[in-house]
């Protein structure tokens, strides 16, 4: 699974990279987590709110931070 975490680097961008590190870790799953902080990548992807994140090249979170459950939940929705 390949996610994606963009944000420019404000305090809930972190809050959303930690909390998908966290998610990934207690699921177990094999994925890899990166960082966009590049605003021009992070509009190639119509993404006009941060933070947000991406599952294998799609948007499923845009202008919020979910909480670990929640992501879990999304992760396992997208295997």
């Amino acid at each position: 699974m390949d996610i994606k975490i963009l944000g420019t680097g404000c305090p809930r961008c972190k809050a959303l990279e930690r909390a998908t590190i966290d998610a990934v870790k207690e699921t177990g799953l094999n994925a890899t987590v990166s960082k966009v902080e590049d605003i021009m990548e992070i509009m190639k992807f119509g993404v006009m709110t941060t933070p947000a994140l991406v599952i294998n090249g799609q948007v499923v979170v845009k202008g919020k931070v979910p909480s670990v459950n929640e992501l879990k939940d999304l992760f396992i929705q997208k295997l």
